[in-house]
């Protein structure tokens, strides 16, 4: 026999039974079939990536293998399905909310010279990850050199963002930290230049004071 998930269609799993649609939800229609099959597993057959994990999967540049945890991902496509509706993209969002950001974005100076071309703020909806590791997104007004063959960051692009990540964490171990691009393919937000940096264990204080006490909006939802 099935278990119970497999009985239900995938937008009903993970929601109490009381608030459970017979129609599937509209943020919940045109999504791959990846999500589809995340939504549809249950949370509690979810595995949380260990830090150990976490490192490998960047290690070996399988950016592809993060996954949301099954209810937050349903939360999310929900939330940014409404930033569609409410701002006409999730970039307008981004730009104009979290960023505060205007067009045409123009860095003041080189890549990493001037802070205010530097936005650090929380991941609003991080991966299904150990509690414990802290999420942050780098956004930045310039370009991060890319090879145009490969699409990966070249050689000096990931030298600047090493020496950017070294002085701007050095408070925490240097094994405790780790950032990665994802590929173009695999960004939510494709129009403004942003980086991922994964941290295990830090102090918050440090977090606050690097992020301005921003707050991701999974915990304001």
């Amino acid at each position: 026999m099935g278990s119970a998930a497999e009985d239900l269609p995938y937008w009903q799993v993970n929601v109490p039974e009381h608030l459970r649609t017979a129609e599937c939800p509209e943020f919940l229609r045109d999504i791959t079939e990846k999500d589809r099959r995340i939504i549809s597993t249950p949370d509690s057959e979810f595995e949380l990536d260990s830090w150990e994990v976490v490192r490998q999967k960047v290690a070996q540049n399988r950016l592809e293998l993060f996954q949301r945890v099954p209810s937050d991902l349903r939360r999310y496509h929900a939330f940014t399905w409404k930033l569609k509706q409410d701002y006409g993209s999730v970039m307008n969002f981004i730009l104009t909310q979290r960023l505060q950001w205007t067009l045409p974005i123009t860095p003041r100076g080189r890549p990493f010279e001037f802070d205010d071309d530097i936005k650090v703020l929380r991941n609003d909806w991080p991966y299904g990850i150990d509690r414990r590791i802290v999420h942050l997104v780098v956004w930045t007004k310039f370009a991060l050199e890319e090879d145009p063959e490969t699409g990966d960051l070249t050689d000096k692009a990931r030298a600047e963002i090493d020496a950017y990540v070294r002085i701007v964490f050095s408070r925490i171990p240097q094994d405790h930290v780790v950032w990665f691009k994802n590929w173009a393919s695999l960004k939510s937000v494709k129009s403004v230049e942003h980086f991922h940096i994964m941290l295990f264990d830090p102090d918050p204080e440090v977090i606050r004071e690097i992020t301005n006490g921003d707050v991701p909006l999974c915990e304001k939802e």
